[in-house]
């Protein structure tokens, strides 16, 4: 029996050479489409827990008829050999299709166990920092915030496409900055690091309707109040909701005496949320007008690039050696990254020999 791998381990095999293997999957479109030539295919979308992949299927390939009858969110495995196109990236050949089981089923919604352990592992660290929040309205809000809507954050995607775009992607992406903020605030004590922190967590809240999944699959549906909103309206409306829902209870009597003032801290957590995208044309109402909501646009910046980096290389199309396509909204080609200096490792003379 062929091994059993993710799609995102199919994508790192197939760069070195045709690998033949299993994988798990649902369908997330299945559609109907002609050549210029007028000849009919069939274009799958496939996803796990962490990747989607594209497959076509000619009309003339044995399972044809099978693919042609999948329904959207059906899980299936598909078993065959899986090679780097150099137009259509991943391709499937000699390949079968079948069913899943309902065991098969259950497994593979759990996800792969290296993906499980890091984003238990990243929930952990939110909690932990939401925990370490001096400020107890900001504090309180946060807690708030993860028990109404924990299990529902720990399902939604860090976007539909760009980065993180898979369930727990929010998760992933929001403990990053978590990180990266700690590290930064030290080096600029104005920061106020309770603040920063809660504007993390809720900067895109929103997303927990613009892009949540289901428990039962991989498919990022579309929901009406995401569409007619967008995540950042959506989180500076969560925000006061939840604002209000604090006040009503015991805990805050003595809000009133705390500095700086209650409204003020509501109105700059606000603002983070607001400022987030940077600018108005990237979807901000308003662009960053203090230290943290510009430190937090920057750091959302930097993690959402420096993931489609990574998901870049996967996935782009080999331009020249060391040099891949464009992946889309990064500014150009992707070029190999710079290996690390390894002491006493010996030196590659092929690249300086040639400049030579």
């Amino acid at each position: 029996m062929l091994e059993l791998l993710t799609l995102s381990a199919i994508r790192q095999a197939a760069q070195h050479g045709p690998v033949e293997a299993r994988v798990h999957v649902q369908v997330d479109a299945a559609l109907a489409k002609m050549t210029r030539e007028q000849k009919p295919y069939c274009e799958l979308t496939l996803a796990d827990a962490a990747a989607r992949m594209t497959l076509r299927v000619w009309s003339d390939h044995p399972e044809y008829r099978a693919c042609d009858s999948l329904q959207v969110s059906d899980f299936i495995e598909v078993s065959g050999e899986f090679q780097q196109h150099q137009q259509f990236g991943i391709e499937a050949k000699h390949w079968t299709v079948r069913a899943l089981t309902a065991q098969e089923i259950a497994e593979l919604l759990q996800g792969p166990p290296e993906l499980r352990a890091k984003q238990a592992a990243d929930w952990a660290y939110i909690i932990e920092r939401v925990v370490a929040i001096t400020d107890p309205r900001l504090r309180v809000l946060c807690e708030t915030l993860i028990a109404d809507y924990g299990e529902r954050f720990r399902r939604t995607a860090g976007a539909r496409s760009y980065h993180h775009a898979r369930r727990g992607g929010l998760v992933e992406h929001t403990a990053q900055m978590l990180r990266l903020a700690k590290e930064i605030a030290p080096l600029y004590p104005q920061l106020n690091l309770d603040l920063l922190t809660a504007g993390i967590l809720f900067h895109d809240s929103g997303k927990l309707w613009e892009n949540h999944l289901p428990e039962t699959g991989f498919t990022m549906g579309f929901d009406e109040r995401g569409e007619l909103l967008g995540h950042i309206s959506i989180g500076l409306e969560l925000v006061n909701s939840l604002w209000r829902k604090v006040l009503t209870s015991d805990s805050v009597g003595d809000w009133k005496e705390l500095t700086p003032a209650s409204e003020d801290v509501r109105l700059h957590l606000l603002h983070l949320i607001g400022a987030h995208h940077g600018e108005p044309q990237f979807g901000s109402p308003v662009c960053a007008k203090t230290p943290e909501a510009m430190v937090l646009h920057y750091i959302d910046n930097m993690d959402a690039r420096m993931e489609m980096f990574t998901a870049g290389y996967l996935t782009a199309k080999p331009l020249a050696d060391r040099i891949f396509d464009r992946v889309r909204p990064l500014p150009g080609n992707l070029v190999k990254p710079l290996e690390k200096f390894v002491p006493g490792a010996e030196a590659n003379p092929s690249r300086s020999e040639q400049l030579l």
